[in-house]
């Protein structure tokens, strides 16, 4: 067997445990995830025992999500730091810890919002160190799959949310489905990474990093994300309040998680098989799923529906591929580099569902759906104008990278 060159790093193809960190990046996401997502897919049933309206919902996905943005650079730096590994295994942990006080000590609107801000960290955490050991285990010709596998654990999230409604809120109550969430989110613990290739201080290769483009794209997916946000959150709430059985309409939030699930699969099976144009996919994207944002605003099952899967499968499926994009891009600090763009992501769900919840009190739904549409086309517009300025970057910086 022919030997590395001392100090040379392993190629790609020859990381062990390729499975095993999709599988544990997957297992990691979901768990992390699942607090906030779970929530806003209880929403009815707890605001009815705690008293708050979509704008007090609205309000604390937002205060979550800006939390996540504050500790998304510096959080990146400690994935960094300290491997995938432990960090990994830290999220879920606290994940889990957060769940079992939800269902044991949330009995106030306040108190639901401390604890909950409380199992931001975990969410980022997971989030990164994940990207990290996707980066540094996964074959290069397998990477986008991945990264779409790994993002498909935001909709999985969703869809146990959405499955927790009528199986346990409606049955046993709304607490036990926060006992069972952090029993998943300890079980993670089993499949989270433990030998993961050491950390690469290598600097960046001169024309590598792209922050202005990357700072621009952020924005754009922050854009995209106050609205996406707005899905995994409000669809049941939605739903129930255009006169929709609260069973069915989790069943409803439960297919476009399905959908969604797959078409960040589809993304990242596909990505594989490109040379580039992931940006462009995913402002095309954007602007199909913000026609299936105008129809949640259309009254209807079937609009219902349709626009469920829409949104859901092409308007929330993109972070993925978005992901492999820029870690393709600064394969030397993956966590770093999409920190960057997940600040913009965070951002996006802090200023949506606070947006979206004041428009849906104080207008309607369908008005908040309408200007998430709106919103959303923007951000594809943004994902353009970012591509140009990556397409610009290496080109003047291909001279001096020969």
């Amino acid at each position: 067997m022919t030997r590395a060159a001392p100090g040379a790093a392993a190629p790609p193809r020859e990381a062990p445990g390729a499975l095993r960190a999709a599988s544990g990046a997957v297992a990691t996401t979901t768990a992390t995830v699942l607090p906030i997502f779970l929530t806003g897919a209880l929403a009815v049933q707890i605001s009815a025992e705690l008293g708050f309206d979509p704008a007090g919902l609205g309000l604390v996905v937002a205060l979550y999500f800006g939390v996540s943005a504050l500790a998304s650079l510096p959080v990146g730096w400690l994935v960094e730091r300290f491997g995938s590994g432990p960090t990994s295994r830290l999220a879920v942990l606290g994940a889990a810890a957060v769940m079992t006080v939800l269902a044991a000590a949330a009995r106030s609107y306040p108190a639901l919002v401390a604890i909950l801000l409380c199992s931001a960290w975990c969410n980022v955490m997971g989030q990164l160190s994940s990207n990290l050991t996707l980066a540094r285990s996964v074959p290069a010709h397998r990477l986008g799959l991945s990264f779409g596998v790994k993002q498909a654990a935001i909709p999985l999230a969703t869809l146990l949310s959405g499955v927790a409604v009528p199986v346990v809120a409606l049955t046993v109550g709304w607490r036990w489905a926060y006992v069972i969430g952090a029993g998943l989110a300890v079980s993670a613990l089993l499949l989270s990474p433990r030998h993961v290739a050491a950390h690469e201080r290598n600097r960046a290769a001169p024309g590598e990093r792209a922050t202005a483009a990357l700072s621009v794209i952020g924005l754009a997916s922050g854009l995209a994300a106050a609205t996406a946000t707005a899905l995994g959150i409000f669809l049941v709430a939605s739903a129930v309040d255009r006169g929709i059985d609260p069973g069915l309409a989790g069943l409803v939030l439960t297919l476009g998680s399905i959908v969604g699930l797959s078409m960040r699969l589809l993304h990242g099976w596909l990505a594989d098989r490109r040379n580039g144009g992931h940006v462009t996919v995913v402002a095309g994207s954007l602007v199909l799923g913000a026609g299936g944002l105008v129809l949640l605003a259309t009254p209807g099952t079937v609009a219902l529906v349709i626009g469920t899967i829409l949104a859901f499968g092409l308007g929330w499926a993109w972070p993925g591929l978005l992901q492999f994009a820029v870690v393709r891009l600064n394969p030397s600090a993956p966590a770093a580099a999409t920190s960057i763009v997940q600040v913009g992501v965070y951002a996006g769900g802090f200023l949506g569902p606070v947006g979206f919840g004041f428009l849906a009190t104080h207008a309607s739904f369908p008005v908040a759906w309408l200007s998430g549409a709106v919103t959303m086309v923007i951000a594809a517009a943004g994902m353009i104008i970012g591509r140009r300025m990556l397409v610009a970057h290496r080109v003047a910086h291909e001279p001096a990278a020969r």
